[in-house]
C-alpha cells in the first residue's frame, strides 16, 4: 500500500487481526494490506494450502502471520478457532469468508443452494462474531469489519440468495454495533462493488452465455453501471479496510467502495 505517515498508522500498527476467507481473493488482499500496515494476521479458512500461501506472502513482506483452519458455517469449527486464538491479543476481526451462490432465476434455485449461501455469508458472520466478541470484551476494545456488498443494496439479476445474504450482513452489522458499541467495540461493514477477480470472471462467463455475447461485452455492460465505469481492484478493498480502522469515529456504518455503482 502507499506510504502512510507513521503517526496515522499508530492506531493500527502492532494489533492482531483474525481474517476469515484469507486463503484467496478479497480475504487474502485484506490480510496483505493489514500486514503492510503492521498488523499481525491470523489467516483462517477451509483450505490449509491456500492459507499457508497467504502466510508466506505476509512473512515475505515482514508481517507476522499464523494459519488456523476453520469452516465459518460450522459452529464447532468456529469454537475451535476461538480456542486457538485465545492466547492472541486479537483486537480486529474481519469477516470476509463467503460464497457467490447460483446465478439463476429464483424459481430455479433449490432450497439447499439458498441455505448454502446463507450458511457461509450470514451464519458464518454471526458465528465468528459470537465466538470472538468475548475476546474483544476482555480487552475492552476492538474492531469488527464485515464484508458485505453493494449488491445487498441494489438489484442484481439472477442473484437473489447472494444479494439477500449481503443485505442481512449489513443489518447484522448495524444492530450488533448498537449492542457492543457502548462496550468499546466498533462494528462496521464494507460494501465493495464488482471486484476484478475469478468470481467476477465466472459471473461474466455465465452472463455472456445467457445473453449470447462475449465475456468482454458482459464485463463492459456490468462496469458501465458504475459512475466511474470500472471494476474495483482487490488491493483497493484491502486498503479500504485499513482506512476504516484508522477512522476512530466510524461505527455502525456501511461504506460503499463501488466506483459509484450505488449512485447510478
Amino acid at each position: 500500500m502507499p506510504d502512510v505517515p507513521g503517526d496515522v498508522l499508530d492506531g493500527v500498527r502492532g494489533r492482531t487481526a483474525v481474517v476469515t476467507g484469507a486463503g484467496n481473493g478479497l480475504g487474502r488482499a485484506i490480510a496483505l494490506a493489514l500486514g503492510d500496515a503492521g498488523v499481525r494476521v491470523v489467516a483462517t479458512g477451509r483450505t490449509r494450502a491456500n492459507l499457508e500461501e497467504t502466510a508466506r506472502l505476509l512473512t515475505d513482506r515482514g508481517a507476522g502471520a499464523r494459519v488456523v483452519e476453520a469452516d465459518v458455517a460450522d459452529a464447532g469449527s468456529v469454537a475451535a478457532l476461538a480456542s486457538a486464538v485465545a492466547g492472541e491479543d486479537v483486537s480486529i476481526v474481519v469477516n470476509c469468508a463467503g460464497v457467490a451462490g447460483p446465478v439463476r432465476p429464483l424459481t430455479e434455485i433449490e432450497p439447499d443452494e439458498w441455505d448454502a449461501v446463507f450458511a457461509a455469508n450470514v451464519r458464518g458472520t454471526y458465528l465468528v462474531c459470537r465466538a470472538l466478541i468475548p475476546l474483544l470484551l476482555t480487552r475492552g476494545s476492538g474492531d469488527i469489519i464485515n464484508i458485505a456488498s453493494v449488491s445487498g443494496k441494489r438489484p442484481l439479476a439472477m442473484r437473489t440468495p447472494y444479494t439477500a445474504s449481503k443485505m442481512a450482513v449489513i443489518g447484522l452489522t448495524t444492530t450488533l454495533g448498537a449492542e457492543v458499541g457502548p462496550l468499546g467495540i466498533r462494528v462496521n461493514s464494507l460494501s465493495p462493488g464488482p471486484v476484478r477477480g475469478p468470481r467476477m470472471e465466472r459471473n461474466f462467463r455465465l452472463e455472456a452465455a445467457r445473453l449470447g455475447i462475449t465475456e468482454q461485452e458482459a464485463e463492459t455492460a456490468f462496469a458501465s453501471r458504475a459512475a466511474l465505469g470500472r471494476l474495483i481492484e482487490e488491493d483497493e478493498v484491502g486498503r479500504a479496510v485499513v482506512a476504516m480502522l484508522m477512522m476512530s469515529g466510524l461505527h455502525c456504518a456501511d461504506i460503499d467502495l463501488s466506483a459509484g455503482m450505488v449512485a447510478r
